[in-house]
């Protein structure tokens, strides 16, 4: 019998020190080229032109169906579902029993009684243990991202997103009619290379833009077809480097560690959950090392997503957030790290000792969960979750949570950068020594045109 996630916490000590130093670095970006010109160019054009991002590869996708399916989705997500209806999409969130994040994907209602959800493993794994397991009337389907499969060059779907200020004109020239005038996170169906594409209003860079899908064999001529209309409008495709720092200027969090880990509610779930399975095998990096592993469990308030809480359904963890609603601890911002003693951190690679943790560009991260310490006079004020530098703002960047007492644009905190006594066991760290980086409090999204942008979208996922 294969050993479950609950057989290994079984024979594990310390889950903390375990994941630490699991032998896996960040979140991979297969099926596309790291750059395609270059991620400096890349970066650049989701801000002043238009980008092609492929993610066809790195995420899985669960096929929700059946009479139960919407009843399903209500008991597992926080959010609401009045007025949820085809053609509409959301941001969806399911906690834990305590009420602590296991993860987000965005829900696509693609036809009466079927629902289709895309993002990363812990959310799908819920959907799918519950619905297995919950008496519910549905069925899922799971296509898993490209790593993962036994065929890995074919999946059921294609999945692009177009973005930038040209967007709507690339739309234009490439369905010859005028681009489709959607709310955010509403969908329709438009005509690429004499294909039907679902198209998903959105806005991942904090640019005007959609979200396209459709079977796995029209993707090449949609893909072909859109980057052939994008020339004259300087579209760039995105690459495997860049892809992963866009969401510093648009300010979503992609790697909540999922709170499975405790919580005897939660044993069955683990008990089918597999050893080698993502929540079995991911890593932890950063300054932060917590006594438990519940010390890395985040809230929904944590994440910003506290607005999408409502608590108009029944739902797992509904009693746990009706408390933690009354006094939120923590608000998510993002810090502009100090270019001075980046640039120290920066110029220490070409000493012979006393070497910082290494800066990768764009993207920083170099574990699936980046947890630093965010500090106020030496005590701990909060988090670091996501770093990289983006060019656009010529700042490197993190998103970050902190207490609502230092959350203030423009108050002065410091980012203890690096693991303590040298480093882990990850392949992705080097000897190193710990360092302070001082960092200015400031909005999420960074990007004002994000800002902008983001304040129509988030209402929208809640709705």
């Amino acid at each position: 019998m294969a050993k479950s996630l609950q057989d290994l916490l079984n024979e594990t000590p310390d889950v903390v020190e375990l994941l630490r130093n699991q032998q896996v670095g960040p979140n991979v970006y297969p099926g596309v080229p790291a750059e395609f010109t270059s991620w400096r160019d890349e970066q650049r054009a989701w801000a002043e032109t238009c980008v092609l991002f492929n993610q066809s590869y790195h995420m899985a996708d669960l096929l929700v169906e059946g009479p139960d399916a919407l009843k399903l989705l209500s008991y597992l997500g926080v959010n609401s579902f009045e007025n949820f209806q085809v053609d509409k999409a959301k941001q969806f969130v399911p906690c834990s029993y305590d009420g602590y994040v296991i993860g987000d994907v965005i829900l696509f209602y693609l036809a009466p009684n079927q629902f289709n959800l895309v993002g990363r493993a812990p959310t799908l794994n819920w959907v799918q243990f519950h619905a297995e397991t919950g008496g519910f009337d549905v069925k899922c389907e799971l296509d898993e991202r490209t790593v993962k499969r036994k065929d890995p060059s074919r999946r059921k779907s294609y999945r692009f997103q177009v973005q930038g200020p040209n967007a709507m004109q690339v739309i234009e020239k490439v369905t010859g009619k005028p681009a489709p005038e959607l709310k955010f996170f509403n969908m329709t169906t438009i005509t690429i290379a004499g294909r039907p594409v679902r198209a998903l209003r959105h806005g991942m860079a904090g640019q005007p833009g959609f979200e396209l899908f459709g079977p796995w064999d029209d993707g090449e001529a949609v893909k072909n077809a859109i980057v052939e209309a994008g020339q004259e409008f300087g579209l760039r495709q995105v690459g495997g480097r860049a892809y992963s720092s866009n969401t510093l200027e648009s300010g979503w969090i992609p790697s909540p560690l999922p709170a499975v880990y405790t919580d005897e509610k939660m044993k069955a779930y683990r008990e089918w959950l597999p050893a080698n399975g993502y929540e079995g095998t991911c890593s932890i990096g950063g300054s932060f090392v917590g006594k438990s592993i519940e010390d890395y469990y985040l809230t929904p308030w944590d994440l910003g997503y506290g607005p999408f809480v409502k608590f108009d359904h029944d739902f797992i963890g509904r009693e746990a957030l009706e408390e933690m609603a009354k006094n939120p601890r923590r608000k998510k911002v993002t810090l502009a790290l100090d270019n001075e003693d980046v640039m120290r951190v920066m110029s220490s690679m070409f000493a012979k000792k006393d070497r910082a943790k290494w800066f990768e560009f764009p993207s920083a991260v170099y574990a699936m969960h980046p947890y630093d310490q965010v500090l106020v006079n030496g005590e701990l004020a909060g988090l670091s979750t996501w770093i990289g530098y983006s060019q656009n703002e010529a700042r490197m960047l993190t998103l970050a949570m902190v207490d609502v007492e230092h959350a203030e644009p423009g108050t002065q905190v410091t980012l203890l950068w690096g693991e303590e006594n040298g480093g882990t066991r990850k392949p992705t760290v080097e000897p190193h020594v710990q360092t302070e980086i001082r960092a200015t409090v400031s909005p999420v999204p960074y990007s004002e045109v994000a800002r902008d942008h983001y304040a129509e979208g988030w209402r929208t996922r809640q709705a």
